[in-house]
């Protein structure tokens, strides 16, 4: 089945569109929905656990591990995920747990190592997700923001240059700084939601990730657009999106002018 036929069972493209129009605040995870970082997360985690598999005398990480365990989760929600799939049972540790460290944290922060490595030479947004930006902050009338469960969600919005559209960023430290459930509790996004003044109904979020949609259907939101890396647009529908789309170019060309 095609993403279009995917869009007609659930909001049709050109309703959705209008919908927009009308929400006083829209809502985008980081990751795989406005940079290209999902291809650096998953090289990142491909050779944390290749390297501690290797060790364990486990099977190798998988594609398919990264968006059945990882996805949108946060990094250490995600490690045990991981390690569970694999019938390991690790201590949780410390958030400060150093990377060599034998524990969930310890691992979770051996990731962050090598996806901090992968980033300093910047960051390439997606291009359709940069224009549907311009397009809605040239309106000037739609407050936006960013939920992410990374904890370096001010970093790579500003290797990518795609700081300046938001007034809001909520990554994984402010969620812990304000004891927040991560995906796919609806918790981080309702809070980003109550922070620029809006209720559930009156704005929409733009996911990629199966933990992601179940938080925006969790949450009651008006709208929530899944934009298909990967995982598959039947997977994003089954599990909350109200529509699918394969890039944000989509909704820029149809906007454009028209916000």
């Amino acid at each position: 089945m095609t993403t279009n036929q995917n869009i007609a069972e659930t909001t049709s493209l050109d309703v959705a569109l209008s919908q927009l129009r009308s929400y006083e605040v829209l809502l985008f995870d980081l990751d795989g929905v406005l940079t290209q970082t999902d291809k650096m997360h998953r090289k990142a985690w491909r050779a944390m656990f290749d390297e501690y598999f290797a060790q364990q005398g486990l099977e190798q990480f998988e594609d398919n591990d990264y968006f059945n365990y990882l996805d949108g989760k946060p990094r250490a929600q995600g490690v045990q995920s991981v390690l569970e799939s694999r019938g390991v049972n690790l201590p949780l540790g410390e958030a400060t747990d150093a990377a060599s460290a034998p524990t969930v944290n310890g691992l979770a922060n051996r990731k962050n190592e090598c996806f901090l490595e992968a980033i300093q030479e910047g960051v390439e947004p997606y291009a359709g997700s940069e224009a549907l930006l311009k397009v809605i902050k040239a309106a000037d009338r739609t407050r936006l923001g960013v939920v992410t469960s990374s904890n370096n969600g001010p970093i790579v919005l500003e290797k990518s240059n795609l700081a300046h559209y938001f007034d809001l960023v909520l990554d994984g430290n402010v969620a812990r700084a304000h004891a927040l459930k991560g995906k796919p509790a609806p918790d981080t996004y309702l809070y980003a939601c109550e922070q620029l003044g809006a209720t559930p109904d009156k704005a929409a979020i733009f996911e990629d990730a199966v933990s992601g949609v179940q938080s925006g259907n969790a949450g009651g939101f008006a709208q929530v657009v899944g934009v298909n890396r990967g995982v598959g647009a039947q997977k994003l529908l089954d599990n909350g999106a109200t529509c699918v789309v394969d890039d944000l170019a989509e909704f820029a060309q149809a906007l454009e002018g028209n916000w």
